[in-house]
């Protein structure tokens, strides 16, 4: 597309560009002005993320935030304050939460004003873009090639015009537009231009409301999230009749003291909640928004991040992808014994005939300035489903000519000679278009059957210079990487071997194929670079791919890739990219830079990997906690715990450790089925951890007599606690580097702070009594963390 200015509202600007005199010239800015004072503007809001206020509300109005305040409140009435620790905690992790979002959507927003479409609008016989909030009514609005309909209208102008309505309609063909029928919002432009006039606008346009919200940041399906939600449901029921177990045995089978018997149900009932895991996951994800932020990278859809790490196909596009947008012409050589000269003028006038030239065209007229004296009667615009572009041409002594400018194996019958030349030049990486003479009218059908050949113009594609380095990083990662391109697959090979993509010498010609999905998916398997594929053949080949279990990621910039960037598990549109593929992308990549991505896939294998880690920490808590309750239950015997025991052991073995591991470096690819990886270790460490301070507990009360038995016991059970719920912490830390190893270190210091420091001891009522039980509590730890060690083998065999 060719760059335009930016201005505000009926103020083009010095860099507004005049409008001819036989086209429609827009409202006057009286009229602008009369409609934004009559409210008819385009004011459909464009959130790039939640508002402070949802973000406040969703952090703090949770179902557990209610659970453990109403517990809060309890210990507050019942006291002492020491056993409330666990409200202060969740107050500073849902801070924590509110303050990272809050850093997230300033990022966003930030970006999304950067990557907003701008439609060009004409008023006052100038057109120049604004900001789609400030389209009103009865604006003329131009389009071109990748421009999306951004207001519902009617056509003034079509320059043969083609309009894929497949996102509203789901029909893929592309309507040809002519002057009077309606456009609808949500559409977008593949070939040729024109201007309609907006008849809807705001909220009145049905299909705009669609479009925006599609392209709104929004948290669709993500396994992480679901999965962990899935987890809470089981968790909130299992609390329910814990509780009552629980307050009910103390109380009239135990006889204890309303107090007591309530700081015991509270201590059994608090960490059975995962309350850090919601919260670290919304955190993971906004720090992950922020370090992508950071490197001009607009995740549209939070849960890309996490889409990305699951990535193992990664379908790219040549052109601006792999190579630069801007191309150079390198030859021209005439056929068939052809004047050169006349070519030269020909090709010129071809390109003067387009006011919107792809990347092909605009280097033809760099090279073949347009002669004035050649004149256009009829154009028909480039298309990626036709491949190829046309135009009737009137020379200067009035010969009237149809001439075609497109791929050499398209328009040439297979054998024709030419088409050994050109495929010569494509194995040397080039790019070649034959330029053709029809003797039919441009509107027939049949236009490009039986064309005479004239020219190859031979055109050399620039290389991106990091493309060979983020193929690399996909090759050591174990993504494959398919190369899909509307160009001639000899060619495309030639250009991805050099950039040493490996299966690259053995491109594949889509329209050779096989239909079924099945078959395709096979051959898609078996190859790395497939040429002269079509838009809906783009499609098809992500469907074929995702029908063999495969996450497919999809790269694009042009219209030509919008369908298969919608269809894709996940869509990375280039920031100059056409608008269409903006809107449809849940990634885009506003530096236009291929090599951002292997940044992308980091983060979110960083965030799902170190998300499953911490999860089993936490749901490792909830399983020996419930154990624990139905145990104590059973054996008509007191809790062993006060809430104060359990906040300083949550702190010291899951919350702590698990924020620092939640954001580290972490180049695991994710696996499927999140809830049962977890849970396969999760649960049989729990029970592991449980039964081992219960253990304790039981030779503790028979150990232990006197008044401050309890106490003592409690101490002891704490101990076995902490050392096996530590070496849990240990498993999961693993592999280990300096700083896991120095945080564990520091874990196991600060316990041992406690039981060695006097007021620390009575303010947490944690007092190791005598030498036998303490060794024993020892023993049945190192017991436990042998069984640990091996259920986690076990855990990892059997999911492998």
């Amino acid at each position: 597309m060719t760059q335009r200015a930016k201005t505000d509202v009926g103020d083009p600007g010095p860099g507004g560009r005049p409008v001819p005199a036989t086209a429609h010239r827009g409202l006057t800015a009286s009229e602008v002005a009369a409609r934004v004072a009559a409210g008819e503007v385009n004011d459909v809001p464009v959130r790039s993320s939640r508002s402070a206020a949802e973000i406040v509300r969703a952090n703090v109005f949770t179902r557990f935030n209610a659970i453990i305040g109403v517990l809060f409140l309890i210990i507050l009435i019942v006291g002492p304050l020491q056993d409330g620790l666990f409200g202060f905690v969740i107050v500073a992790n849902t801070g924590i939460g509110i303050v990272q979002e809050l850093r997230a959507k300033k990022t966003l927003d930030n970006l999304a004003v950067i990557g907003e479409a701008r439609p060009t609008v004409r008023r006052d016989g100038t057109a120049a873009e604004i900001p789609t909030a400030e389209v009103v009514l009865g604006d003329v609005i131009e389009l071109g090639p990748g421009d999306k309909v951004i207001v519902d209208g009617k056509v003034l102008e079509a320059d043969g015009m083609e309009v894929d309505e497949s996102l509203l309609t789901g029909e893929a063909d592309p309507v040809l537009k002519r002057p009077g029928e309606p456009m609808m919002s949500g559409s977008f432009v593949v070939a040729g231009g024109g201007a309609f006039t907006a008849t809807k606008v705001g909220r009145e346009a049905y299909a705009a409301q669609l479009a925006e919200e599609a392209s709104r940041f929004t948290l669709v399906h993500s396994e992480l999230r679901s999965g962990i939600s899935r987890i809470l449901t089981y968790v909130t029921w299992m609390m329910i009749p814990t509780a009552l177990g629980l307050i009910f045995s103390h109380l009239f089978t135990l006889h204890m003291a309303g107090d007591d018997a309530v700081r015991r149900m509270v201590a059994g009932i608090v960490p059975m909640v995962p309350e850090g895991l919601v919260l670290l996951t919304s955190v993971a994800f906004a720090i992950g928004v922020v370090r992508l932020g950071r490197k001009q990278c607009l995740v549209q859809e939070l849960p890309a991040i996490e889409g990305l790490a699951r990535v193992d196909v990664v379908c790219l596009d040549k052109t601006g992808t792999l190579t630069e947008g801007g191309m150079d012409v390198s030859a021209l050589r005439p056929l068939n014994g052809a004047d050169e000269g006349r070519l030269r003028q020909v090709l010129g006038a071809l390109g003067a005939s387009d006011p919107r030239p792809n990347a092909s065209l605009q280097a033809i007229i760099e090279a073949f300035p347009p002669d004035d004296a050649w004149r256009r009667t009829a154009s028909l615009p480039f298309s990626s489903a036709r491949k190829y572009s046309g135009a009737t041409l009137d020379d200067p002594q009035g010969e009237r000519a149809t001439w075609l400018l497109g791929a050499p194996d398209v328009l040439l019958p297979p054998g024709d000679p030419a088409l050994a030349e050109t495929a010569g030049l494509n194995s040397q990486g080039l790019r070649v278009l034959l330029l053709a003479r029809s003797d039919r009218e441009l509107e027939d059908p049949s236009v490009a059957h039986g064309v005479r050949p004239a020219a190859l113009v031979v055109l050399d594609q620039r290389l991106r210079p990091d493309a060979h380095a983020t193929l690399s990083y996909f090759a050591d990662q174990n993504v494959a990487a398919k190369v899909i391109s509307g160009d001639n697959a000899v060619s495309v090979g030639a250009v991805a071997a050099r950039l040493g993509l490996p299966g690259a010498d053995a491109p594949v010609d889509a329209r050779e194929l096989p239909d079924g999905t099945d078959a395709m998916a096979g051959a898609l398997e078996d190859g790395a670079v497939f040429g002269r594929v079509t838009p809906r053949q783009k499609r098809d080949m992500v469907a074929a791919l995702q029908s063999r279990g495969h996450h497919v990621a999809m790269t694009g910039d042009g219209v030509n890739d919008v369908l298969a960037l919608k269809d894709a598990d996940i869509g990375v549109a280039m920031g100059s990219g056409s608008e269409a593929t903006r809107a449809v992308a849940q990634i885009v990549l506003l530096t236009n830079s291929f090599a951002t991505l292997p940044s992308v896939v980091a983060e979110g294998r960083r965030v799902i990997g170190n998300i499953t880690r911490v999860a089993t920490l936490f749901l490792t808590k909830t399983v020996y906690s419930v154990l624990l309750a139905i145990l104590v239950s059973c054996w008509q015997i007191p809790y062993p715990y006060l809430p104060r025991h359990l906040t300083l052991l949550s702190t010291l073995t899951i919350g702590v450790p698990a924020f620092f591991l939640a954001l580290a470096p972490n180049k695991e690819r994710a696996r499927p089925h999140f809830v049962r990886r977890v849970m396969r270790y999760a649960i049989p460490s729990g029970l592991i951890v449980g039964t081992a301070a219960f253990l304790t507990y039981l030779l503790a009360r028979h150990h232990y007599a006197g008044p401050n038995a309890l106490a003592a016991e409690t101490s002891a059970a704490t101990l076995t606690l902490f050392l096996a719920a530590m070496w849990v912490l240990v498993i999961i830390a693993r592999p280990y580097t300096w700083w896991r190893i120095g945080l564990v270190a520091a874990m196991a210091a600060g316990f041992l702070i406690v039981l060695v420091t006097p007021w620390l001891q009575r303010f947490f009522e944690l007092r190791l009594v005598g030498r036998t039980l303490p060794w024993a509590a020892v023993g049945i730890a190192v017991v436990a963390a042998a069984l640990l060690e091996l259920a986690w083998r076990w855990a990892r065999r059997t999911l492998r």
